[in-house]
């Protein structure tokens, strides 16, 4: 963590050194844009140091040229009287462009076999300048398309994340309200069973005949459907013997036997239920 911190502000500083008193660039920062920024200013911080020596080099080499036309000039003075005082305007620039030259090619005199090389190894050193700035270009390029890819990259997987993270708390709150639920139905099936035991006990207190009970009720209840079930057959039966011409009086009495029995049932059925409600 500590490095990455170290990173930002190396990067910050640099960024700050480039663009002096322009604006910075807006960039989201995060790991990956600093590790490439990080790179990129350490590399030109390599650069700026070559150029510095560079420039040291070439300035000690002034001072050596000019030293070494100092000596020339006052043997000039000494052997043939020559001064560049006395040269013609056109003669002057002639002799200022081939010191000039000189210098910038960096060569021990101004004769034709050190001009030739000279100038043979500046435009050597010209090509391969030229093929290293293409090959900086294209790892920058290679490094931006990178670089906007993984950002592109980054903002999906933030999309994603915080739809998952809204997903995430939407099922959160469902399954809690289903665990208040289930403890609200738990909470009321205990108060239930509680309930129908305080209820048993207060009925077994009072004497009520275990017949009553649900249970019971319950089976005289499936009982009572099944003998209307099998009197459904017999009422059938019955309607047929009505299309008959039997004695009326002995099918009345069987009628009415069938009907008081029924009856019956049902009243006994309906005491019991209602004592059970009670």
């Amino acid at each position: 963590m500590e490095g990455l911190e170290e990173k930002e502000a190396q990067v910050a500083a640099w960024l700050k050194k480039i663009f002096g008193d322009h604006p910075i660039p807006q960039y989201e920062v995060n790991a990956r844009t600093t590790e490439i920024l990080y790179h990129l200013s350490e590399r030109n911080r390599a650069r700026d140091r070559d150029v510095y020596l560079v420039t040291e080099d070439l300035k000690q080499k002034a001072k050596e040229y000019e030293s070494e036309a100092k000596r020339l000039q006052d043997l000039l003075m000494e052997s043939v009287n020559f001064s560049p005082a006395s040269l013609s305007s056109t003669g002057s620039r002639y002799l200022n462009a081939l010191v000039d030259s000189a210098v910038a090619l960096e060569t021990k005199d101004t004769s034709l076999a050190s001009f030739i090389p000279a100038v043979n190894d500046l435009t050597s050193d010209l090509f391969c300048t030229k093929s290293k700035n293409e090959e900086i270009k294209l790892e920058l390029a290679k490094l931006e398309k990178n670089l906007t890819a993984t950002l592109v990259l980054e903002k999906c997987l933030q999309e994603d994340l915080k739809k998952a993270e809204l997903h995430l708390c939407t099922e959160r709150a469902r399954v809690d309200s289903r665990l208040q639920n289930m403890d609200f139905l738990k909470a009321k099936s205990e108060e239930f069973r509680s309930g129908i035991r305080t209820l048993e006990e207060q009925l077994s207190a009072r004497g009520m005949d275990a017949s009553l009970s649900h249970q019971s009720l319950v089976a005289l209840s499936e009982k009572l459907a099944e003998l209307k079930r099998q009197t459904i057959p017999l009422k059938k039966k019955l309607e047929s013997y009505l299309d008959l011409m039997p004695n009326p009086s002995l099918a009345q009495v069987k009628i009415e036997e069938a009907k008081r029995e029924l009856d019956t049932i049902e009243a006994e059925l309906t005491k019991k239920v209602n004592m059970m409600e009670l």
